[in-house]
Order: structure tokens, then C-alpha cells, then sequence
């Protein structure tokens, strides 16, 4: 029997755990497993992820040896924060004397921990001189706080990011008296002491939780004869060994939606776009740019951390959103939905049933409003109207979407509530919908602004059991693009198949040199490769920010080299005509500015701009730009090219310039530097980067215009 290399990814969702078997080598899904999410076990979700797991293997005949990666989502580091799940934290506060140590000792003292949700995490906190720390000393002011009732300890240094040898010393002791211990410098680099402490209380609070069920998993995994590490989602849309998630079990929040976002990037080879998972429930809004999910810090319980994340929007609605309604008026839909009221969707529902079926109204839960439409069937049992039954009247879902229910069913159901708000069956189903694309619309719109997303390269992509629902009604308001997968009810899986190993080093460091830029990309490699990247497959780009002076460098490789591509190479006849479907361009208009047998540099001419895309010989969309222009040159030549490029592609006005990005395709390289901000800046790092190259190699430039 031929061998196959798998990739095995399981996301564990409110109501199911779904895993996903992925040829390596061809990129094809080869296999599925489903179970309900196993909230109650006595080992929590672990085990529905190894129930999953199993049952992916065994109805698709995988034989262990054939999986090289295998990675599951997590919902256990948030709802431990959400529900208290916490253990009792004791800080100790490391400084120097003097005014230092003054404020050091008020800045380590946080607050125990609102979550927001009527629940705490109780902090502890000591004090101590770095002259005074021996490890006797230390050992005894550990042994004070667990005999204090702390559970786990967090050692937080004034300017331990630049040097964290205290911090060491307090964890040493901690791990030796049996307890864990969060260094706050590992979680991150960043200035700030008391954003850096709170976000490692947080981190502490759940690692007793954290590392039982993640022993209990990576146990029950290497039981079916698994050899690989297991991988762990994180919430910036990476993966980590498992080992590395022991540590800071806190980057794991929000790695459902980081999965599915995820899934949409490479599946779909997304570049730029609005992406949206619809549950029945809760709908996940985020975006792509540039081919990078964006990221943000994470707000737990009303307080900044450095927690980095996906920048998702939950909102409260999706395919299986209720509908409020009175006399002549459609209210509102959501938040409430069928499966939180114990009710079917209409649509989904024998026809015959609507025989003589009534109209009435609930209030699913004591604090709901008392207008929820409900349906009462001929055979005495209820059901309900959802926005996924105004989108199977209105037949805006295609053939074989998994929302697509009865359209009989649909029409009678809807038909009882036209005649009671006074409108016709198509305009009822419409105002259910349009109720649910207005609270969509202004997310939207905001994350368009906050991201600068170009509106004419703007995709929505879908995913989610009920994408097609609310997806495609909002787009064709917005009159934008969309796409929706045919894999849709498992792109989280998927997402979680195709991840590639994250990690990110951030520093405030004003005016950084290139010296200081390369170290930090240095740090981030060394970080990515403890974290199971392969040397050889990673790439990182830096982002600076002027006004915070923080310089971000972020490290993206897979676990392991790839023998043969996912796909195909591409011609460029091919990358033209993806370009041309990704804006709704005809392939004629559509230029080859450069090619280096590689990577394709396309152009159209528009309204006066020079929108360009770059596309790599796998057929993705590595850069998408609305104004820009490219050049060929060599390594002797490329400062010179790039100062004249430079100046060309600046913005100014009487007080601003607004400069370039950048990005350098060498080989199958892209290299990005569309973070950096000043010439010298990028001019150093493409000399360091490619330094061991031929004078006389040849490279290509792309710049890209940012407006004013």
C-alpha cells in the first residue's frame, strides 16, 4: 500500500468537533470525522478532539504512520475566563531600588481580575529588591504565597524584557515547590509593566486547567501510535507544540475563529477580503489583508493585554437567529436563536405539518422579550422562523449549501408571518434579512476604515454552516464580491490542517536601525523554530509603528518541507486569469509587468491608478495593491532603483509624507517590508537579507502607493 502524508486538523465548535484528514501532496480532503463536543466529559473537550480524531482515521482508513501534522482548536483557555475556571494567582514583583523599585511595587500590584462576568481572578502580591533575591529568599517568599492560597505564580521584572534573569530565578523555585509559574518577559517584550503583569496573571490563572487537559489529550493522541508533536491553535491564526502551549496557554484564545480564518487564506487563497464564519448561533467577522489575517490585542474583562489576536467581531446573529415581530412589523432578529430555545428551523420541517399550523409568540428565556415568533405544527410540536428560512424563500442558496432546507416548508412558515406584519411573503422574507445585514453592514464598514482595505479589491468570503444565509444577501447590498467554499461547514478544520506555525517578538525601540530590525527577526526565527517550524520554510516581515515607536517582527513556517507542491505550478497565463477574477477584471485588461519564472507581477490601468498583483507559482495572491508600480533590477543596482521608485510612489501634502510599502521578490521569495517606514530602514534590511547573493542577481521591485 502506498503511503500518504496526512495532515489531520480538528476544531472544536459549540455544538460539534470536526476533524479534517488533507493529502499533503495534492491538498484534497481525503477524509471527515464528526462528534458532539463533549462539554461534560470529565476530561472536557480533549475528548471529543481524540473521539474526532479517532473516528477521522478509522472510517477513512488513515493508518497512524501516515499523519506528519496534527493540530486541534481549542475553546478551553477562553471559557475558563469566561467561566471563573481560574486558580488563584501570586505575583512577585522584581525592581531595583530607589524610585524604580517605588514604582515597579505599585505598578506589579494589579487588582484582582474582573471578567466581566460577575467572576474573579484573586492576585496575591509580594515584593522584591534584585539585591535581596538569593534563591533561599526567593524559595521562602514562594512558599509564603502557596501557603497564602496562590495555586500558580507569575514573576513580573521592571525592565525584565531586557533582562529576565530574575524572572528565571523566581520560576526555578516556583516549578521546584510543584507549582507552575508564568515568566511575564516570555509572554511578551513589550514595555509597560503593568499591562505586561495583568497579561500574565491571565496567562497563570488557567495553566492549572490548561496543562491537565493538555496532558490528558497529547496522552490519549500518542496512544492511537501518533509520532508527530501535537500542535495547538493559537488565536493570531498560528499553531504551537503543545509543549510551547504548557507555557503560555493564554495565545490559544480565540483559536476557533483563527481557525476558520485561517481555512478562508488558504483554501480559498483569499488576499484581501472581509471574512465572516455564520454558525447558528454567533457570526465571526474579520478580515484579510494582504494575505495576513489582521491582529489586535485582545480586551479581557474591560482590560488591554498583550494578548495578540485576531481582530474578530462577534455578533449576535447568524443562520439560526429568531425572529422578533408585532402587528405589522418585523422587530428585529436575534439574539436568541433556535437551538439556545430548543426549537427546529421551519425550513428543515415536513411541509405537511404547516397544515393548519399557527402563529403565536414566546420569550425563550425568562429575560427575553416576549415577541420571539414561534410556529405551532399540526402535530402539537413548535418550530421557528430564522434568517435561514427567509433566505430559502428568497432561493438566494445555491444547489448543495448545507443551509439550503425545503422551500415549501420555508414559504408556509414565512407566509403566516406576512399576513400578521401586513407585508407580502418575498418583502417579509427580505425585512428578515435586511434587520439581520444591518447589524453586519456597520462591522463592516469599520474594520474597512480601521484597515484601510482597498473597496474595489474587497471579497467577502464565507464560511460557517450558514455562510450562504447571511453572506450573499449582505454582499449583494454592499455590492461587493463574495465566495463561499464548497467545504464550508469545516473550513475551521481545514484551517486548522493548513496552519502554519506563528510567533511574533514585538519591542519598543525608537528610531530602529536596521541592526536592531534584523535581531528581532533573528529572535522571532529562533522562537518559530521552538514552536515546530522547519528552519528552511520560514518567512518574516517586520511592522514599526512611529507613533508607539513598537517594532513587530513575526515569523510564519510550516512543520515540515514540503517534497512536492500543493498544487500545480501556474502559468502566467493562469495567474492572469486569478488576478482577473479577484477584481472582476476581464483577462485583457489584465498586463504581465514582470515575471522571474517564479512569482508573477500583474497590472491593469485604472481610473488613473495602476492596481497590481502579485502572484506566486502556487497560484496565490501574495500581494494585491490599488496604486503601485514595478521595476526589474539587480542586487548592485537595487538602493538606486529603489531611492528613484521611492520618490515616485510618495504621497504629499503642505505637512505629510505619506511613504511606500515595499516588497521584494527574489527567486520564490516575496520579501515584505510594506511595514517598514523609511528608506534607509528597508535600503539595510534587503542588503542583509539577500547578502549572500550575486551582485548581479536579479530582483524585482513593487511599490505600492499609500493615499494621503
Amino acid at each position: 500500500m502506498t503511503s500518504r502524508a496526512i495532515r489531520i486538523g480538528i476544531d472544536v465548535g459549540g455544538t460539534h468537533t470536526k476533524a479534517v484528514a488533507i493529502d499533503n501532496n495534492t491538498n484534497e480532503i481525503v477524509g471527515k470525522g464528526s462528534v458532539m463536543t463533549t462539554h461534560h466529559h470529565e476530561s472536557g473537550v480533549a475528548a471529543g478532539v481524540v473521539a474526532a480524531f479517532q473516528k477521522c482515521l478509522a472510517e477513512n482508513c488513515i493508518r497512524p504512520e501516515e499523519v506528519i501534522f496534527i493540530a486541534h482548536s481549542t475553546t478551553q483557555a477562553t471559557n475558563a475566563l469566561l467561566e471563573g475556571d481560574v486558580a488563584r494567582v501570586g505575583v512577585i514583583g522584581i525592581s531595583g531600588g530607589g524610585i524604580e523599585g517605588f514604582l515597579a511595587k505599585r505598578q506589579t500590584k494589579i487588582k484582582n481580575i474582573d471578567l466581566g462576568t460577575g467572576k474573579f481572578i484573586e492576585i496575591d502580591h509580594n515584593h522584591m529588591k534584585i539585591k535581596e533575591m538569593t534563591p533561599e529568599k526567593v524559595n521562602s517568599t514562594v512558599k509564603g504565597m502557596i501557603d497564602g492560597g496562590a495555586r500558580v505564580i507569575v514573576a513580573s521584572k521592571a525592565f525584565g524584557v531586557d533582562n529576565m534573569s530574575e524572572e528565571h530565578l523566581v520560576a526555578a523555585e516556583s516549578e521546584g515547590q510543584g507549582i507552575p509559574c508564568t515568566i511575564a518577559s516570555d509572554i511578551t517584550k513589550l514595555y509597560g509593566l503593568t499591562t505586561r503583569t495583568r497579561t500574565a496573571a491571565l496567562n497563570a490563572s488557567i495553566l492549572p486547567k490548561m496543562l491537565e487537559t493538555a496532558n490528558s489529550t497529547e496522552q490519549s493522541v500518542r496512544a492511537t501510535n501518533i509520532k508527530v508533536p501535537l500542535m495547538i491553535m493559537r488565536g493570531d491564526g498560528g499553531v504551537m507544540e503543545i509543549n510551547e502551549m504548557k507555557k503560555r496557554p493564554i495565545l490559544t484564545m480565540l483559536s476557533g475563529p483563527a481557525a476558520s480564518v485561517i481555512g478562508a487564506l488558504m483554501y480559498l487563497r483569499a488576499s484581501n477580503g472581509i471574512y465572516f464564519e455564520v454558525g447558528g448561533t454567533s457570526t465571526n467577522v474579520g478580515v484579510i489583508k494582504n494575505g495576513r489575517p489582521a491582529v489586535d490585542y485582545s480586551i479581557i474583562g474591560g482590560h488591554r493585554t498583550y494578548v495578540n489576536s485576531l481582530d474578530v467581531r462577534v455578533l449576535g446573529v447568524a443562520g439560526g437567529s429568531m425572529v422578533r415581530a408585532r402587528k405589522g412589523e418585523v422587530i428585529d432578529v436575534g439574539p436568541r436563536s433556535a437551538h439556545i430555545a430548543g426549537m427546529g428551523y421551519a425550513c428543515f420541517t415536513d411541509p405537511a405539518l404547516f397544515d393548519g399550523a399557527e402563529l403565536y409568540h414566546i420569550q425563550p428565556r425568562s429575560n427575553d422579550p416576549a415577541d420571539y415568533v414561534a410556529i405551532r405544527l399540526n402535530n402539537g410540536e413548535s418550530v421557528t422562523i430564522t434568517n435561514t428560512c427567509a433566505a430559502n424563500v428568497l432561493g438566494i442558496l445555491e444547489e448543495g449549501d448545507y443551509a439550503r432546507g425545503n422551500y415549501e416548508a420555508s414559504c408556509k412558515a414565512i407566509q403566516l408571518l406576512a399576513d400578521e406584519v401586513g407585508l407580502s411573503l418575498e418583502a417579509t422574507a427580505e425585512a428578515i434579512l435586511t434587520k439581520s445585514s444591518d447589524k453586519i453592514i456597520p462591522v463592516i464598514e469599520d474594520l474597512i476604515m480601521k484597515y484601510k482595505i482597498e473597496r474595489d479589491q474587497i471579497v467577502l468570503v464565507g464560511a460557517g454552516g450558514g455562510a450562504g444565509t447571511l453572506l450573499t444577501f449582505t454582499a449583494n447590498r454592499l455590492k461587493f464580491k463574495y465566495q463561499i467554499p464548497v467545504n464550508a461547514e469545516v473550513i475551521s478544520s481545514i484551517g486548522v490542517a493548513l496552519a502554519m506555525v506563528r510567533e511574533m517578538v514585538e519591542r519598543t525601540i525608537p528610531n530602529p536601525t536596521a541592526a536592531d530590525i534584523a535581531q528581532l527577526k533573528k529572535e522571532a526565527k529562533a522562537l518559530a523554530m521552538n514552536s515546530g517550524a522547519v528552519e528552511d520554510s520560514i518567512e518574516i516581515y517586520v511592522e514599526i509603528d512611529d507613533q508607539t515607536q513598537k517594532v513587530t517582527a513575526i515569523a510564519m513556517g510550516s512543520t515540515e518541507v514540503k517534497t512536492t507542491d500543493l498544487m500545480k505550478n501556474c502559468t502566467a497565463e493562469e495567474a492572469i486569469a486569478i488576478a482577473a477574477e479577484s477584481v472582476g477584471a476581464e483577462k485583457n485588461e489584465i498586463t504581465l509587468a514582470a515575471s522571474n519564472g517564479f512569482v508573477f507581477v500583474l497590472t491593469m490601468s485604472k481610473d488613473g491608478r495602476t492596481p497590481l498583483y502579485v502572484v506566486d507559482k502556487k497560484g496565490f495572491i501574495k500581494v494585491q495593491r490599488a496604486n503601485g508600480n514595478v521595476e526589474r533590477t539587480t542586487l548592485e543596482n537595487a538602493a538606486e532603483t529603489l531611492k528613484k521608485m521611492w520618490d515616485q510612489a510618495s504621497n504629499f501634502s503642505s505637512e505629510v509624507r505619506i511613504n511606500p510599502d515595499v516588497y521584494v521578490i527574489y527567486e520564490s521569495r516575496v520579501l515584505d517590508y510594506s511595514g517598514i517606514p523609511e528608506l534607509t530602514q528597508v535600503t539595510g534590511l534587503i542588503e542583509a537579507e539577500l547578502a549572500d547573493q550575486k551582485p548581479e542577481d536579479e530582483i524585482i521591485l513593487v511599490l505600492a502607493r499609500n493615499e494621503l
